[in-house]
């Protein structure tokens, strides 16, 4: 009898541990820039650990929003936070990917690739000085293109979005007017057009109007098969967004003099650099008052890093390379810590 009272106890045990270790969820919002990748990642790490991670798309300044608030473990963002902010908000931030802003159209009899267009003419085309897509501006560039006498319909974000961030970020580079009447933020107040929430939103929309043009991360335009335009570089010579041209662009990130992570990939030189790509950041608390939930989260980025790549890269999103990833998680040990008795102590590794 006391044999058997022992093996039910045990059973009770293994079970409730089984149960405790299914139900282990990590929470996290922010930019949708990335969500293709995380999604992938989240559902792939649920199936190998029975941790599940859940990571709501709601873009950028809802990412930083919830963190500061602390009603998520982790925010997401593509507006990266200098060091001085991370340190006031007392906050660790670090990158996860680099990918791609691609501008999207619906012009008919127009695929991917077909267009070019020009940095003068894609901010004047946003600021809606450029009305139509036969202009006489889009046609020089385009001498071999039938185009269309069909109205341009601006899709952009309509809510605080880190990808808004980095399109206008490079706006803000390559042209003084828009700098001086538009800026540089994760929301500005658009000249003209039509708002959307999320990539999701404005590839939907895009998708779905006639003479539209929008921006979103490239991932959302290959997965709705919206076509896209090839840009005009820094070099002057014509670019296609894929994986060679953003790696080209990632290769110019000098990560271990960049205080806090702090980056910005827009409008770099080089022949085969795409113009308009952009790091996604993860956004943490430095004091966690949980040391074992916040460890499961850690665990989970580094298990990201070490098995996502192919994840990623059939997305066309670039991973961090080993080094990077090494001064990520040197910085997991220093600054993401929990307090006990005697003080502030390490969480990872």
């Amino acid at each position: 009898m006391k044999k058997l009272v022992c093996m039910m106890m045990l059973l009770a045990f293994l079970l409730a541990a089984g149960l405790a270790q299914a139900q282990t969820l990590i929470n996290g919002a922010g930019a949708s820039f990335p969500y293709p990748v995380y999604s992938k990642w989240a559902h792939k790490y649920h199936e190998l650990t029975k941790v599940k991670v859940n990571y709501q798309s709601i873009g950028s300044g809802g990412g930083i929003a919830q963190i500061k608030a602390k009603t998520v473990d982790f925010g997401g963002s593509d507006d990266p936070l200098k060091a001085e902010d991370l340190k006031k908000d007392g906050l660790v931030q670090f990158p996860t990917l680099i990918g791609g802003v691609v501008t999207i159209i619906n012009v008919p009899g127009i695929g991917s690739g077909e267009m070019v267009l020009s940095p003068e003419v894609l901010t004047d085309i946003f600021l809606g000085k450029i009305k139509n897509w036969n202009d006489a501006a889009i046609a020089k560039l385009n001498p071999n293109l039938k185009l269309p006498n069909q109205a341009i319909t601006i899709v952009h974000r309509a809510d605080g979005s880190g990808t808004t961030w980095i399109f206008t970020n490079y706006l803000t580079k390559v042209s003084n007017e828009w700098k001086e009447k538009v800026g540089n933020a994760k929301s500005v107040s658009w000249p003209t057009g039509v708002g959307a929430k999320g990539n999701e939103g404005v590839a939907n929309n895009v998708k779905q109007v006639r003479g539209a043009i929008g921006y979103v991360e490239y991932a959302y335009a290959t997965i709705n098969k919206i076509p896209y335009t090839k840009l005009i570089n820094k070099a002057g010579k014509v670019v296609t967004p894929n994986m060679d041209s953003f790696k080209a662009a990632a290769a110019a990130a000098d990560w271990k003099n960049a205080p806090g992570f702090y980056m910005v990939l827009t409008d770099l030189p080089g022949d085969n650099t795409w113009p308009i790509a952009g790091a996604t950041f993860i956004l943490v608390q430095s004091s966690q008052l949980d040391k074992e939930r916040a460890r499961e989260m850690l665990k989970f980025f580094d298990w990201c890093f070490k098995h996502g790549g192919a994840m990623a890269e059939e997305l066309h999103y670039v991973t961090m390379p080993d080094r990077v990833v090494d001064l990520i998680q040197e910085t997991w040990s220093k600054h993401v810590q929990y307090a006990d008795r005697t003080g502030m102590k390490q969480i990872w590794p």
